[in-house]
């Protein structure tokens, strides 16, 4: 079972200045092959399928809890999409051509099927697909690919954070670049544990720290990579067996948190009535007000 909050992971910052190739590039990190919605489905469905795990329990509690981080990190990365498209376009009449400005965006797809929302899609368009999924089923091999798949999302991020300078695009990779970091030794360790092989000597990959990266330092800094969430109040606390010692590259001890890291609103999300989003009148307000009322009895 998954547990929703109305939050996200860390502030966005509220800037206006939309660039819609800024929104194209981080689409790559949302529905690319190395992007989060495969990190995400490659570990729920490992999770889903995983075999004795009663026997092998601190691994399996490693992937649940890094599928529920996942999670966010797919809300997270549409969040700064949808930044970054923010005030692309303004109200006019049809005629007038309101969506002109951006009939040159390399990403056209968010202006005509998307109300300028994050899709989806790889940075040229592609559907996300099911086929990015491994389980062998086979828990090295698993654990092996999974370590391979956060090496090369940390790869992206690092590329979309040097192709755009979008304060709210750099805030988000900043962050995602330190907790795919941590999924990366995470990874690392559970190999070790499993096979003997000390992973945590090829890290990191590439050879670049994550201190190189202003709005990654300021989150190492703070520890954030050092800790790991259980993303449940009670369940998958094995994961101390496999987080533990120091991190590899800064010698920090590591720690295990039961539950969840502290969120942050959702902004509002404002009307684009030239994409007819959300196509709701102010009168269409005031009669769904009407009915609302009556539904529930309310008196005015």
């Amino acid at each position: 079972m998954f547990k929703r909050l109305d939050e996200i992971l860390i502030e966005i910052p509220n800037v206006e200045k939309p660039d819609p190739n800024a929104a194209a590039a981080i689409q790559e990190l949302l529905g690319g092959k190395f992007g989060e919605m495969s990190t995400l489905n490659n570990y729920l469905y490992q999770s889903f399928n995983f075999r004795s795990k009663e026997k092998l329990k601190p691994f399996y509690d490693l992937v649940m809890s890094i599928t529920a981080e996942e999670l966010g990190h797919v809300k997270l990365v549409s969040h700064g999409i949808n930044h970054c498209l923010r005030g692309s376009t303004e109200y006019k009449e049809p005629d007038q051509t309101p969506l002109g400005s951006v009939k040159d965006a390399r990403l056209s797809y968010h202006f005509l099927a998307g109300a300028q929302g994050a899709m989806p899609f790889d940075s040229m368009g592609n559907p996300w697909t099911g086929a990015n999924v491994f389980n062998s089923g086979n828990l090295v091999e698993d654990l092996l690919h999974n370590f391979f798949l956060e090496c090369g999302a940390r790869t992206h991020k690092m590329k979309v954070y040097e192709m755009t300078d979008h304060p709210a695009a750099r805030e988000v990779v900043g962050f995602l670049l330190v907790r795919g970091g941590v999924h990366v030794v995470a990874y690392a360790k559970a190999i070790e544990i499993a096979t003997g092989v000390n992973v945590t000597k090829l890290i990191p990959i590439p050879s670049l720290d994550n201190k190189a990266f202003n709005e990654a330092r300021k989150y190492e800094e703070k520890g954030v990579h050092t800790k790991l969430y259980t993303y449940s109040d009670k369940d998958f606390n094995a994961i101390d067996q496999i987080w533990k010692g120091t991190h590899p590259e800064d010698g920090q001890p590591l720690e295990v948190i039961q539950g969840i890291p502290q969120g942050f609103p959702i902004p509002e999300a404002p009307a684009v009535e030239e994409e007819f989003a959300p196509g709701i009148s102010q009168e269409d307000f005031k009669e769904i007000a009407r009915r609302l009322k009556m539904a529930g009895n309310i008196a005015d």
